[in-house]
């Protein structure tokens, strides 16, 4: 099996207490969890949506939504609550690769257009 050498990004996380009540990450990781769970059924609502102005309203929230769940991250990370894998280049490279071939495979205006 190949061993990975992933490298976490985060800060030191801030301690909170270990008891059965909810602490400040426990409150903070709800309302991030909530922030996501609405922006994606903001989105799917997006989709759907074919009154104008209704439109427009609602794409206000979901555009709220998106920021609070950014600053919801953010507060996470900053206290070390939340970190992240560093991706190795080639890794990244691959992905972006695989990523410009389904948008030319899938796009209706051909190869030329995609550029």
């Amino acid at each position: 099996m190949e061993q990975q050498n992933q490298q976490k990004i985060g800060n030191p996380q801030t301690p909170v207490p270990t008891t059965t009540n909810m602490n400040d990450r426990d409150f903070v990781t709800d309302l991030l969890s909530t922030e996501k769970y609405m922006t994606s059924g903001y989105n799917t609502a997006l989709n759907e949506f074919s009154h104008e102005s209704l439109y427009q309203d609602i794409q206000r929230i979901a555009l709220e939504t998106q920021k609070t769940q950014r600053h919801l991250y953010d507060v996470m990370f900053r206290y070390g609550w939340y970190s992240v894998e560093a991706a190795e280049e080639q890794k990244l490279q691959q992905a972006h690769q695989k990523f410009q071939q389904t948008l030319t495979d899938q796009s209706p205006y051909g190869p030329s257009q995609m550029s």
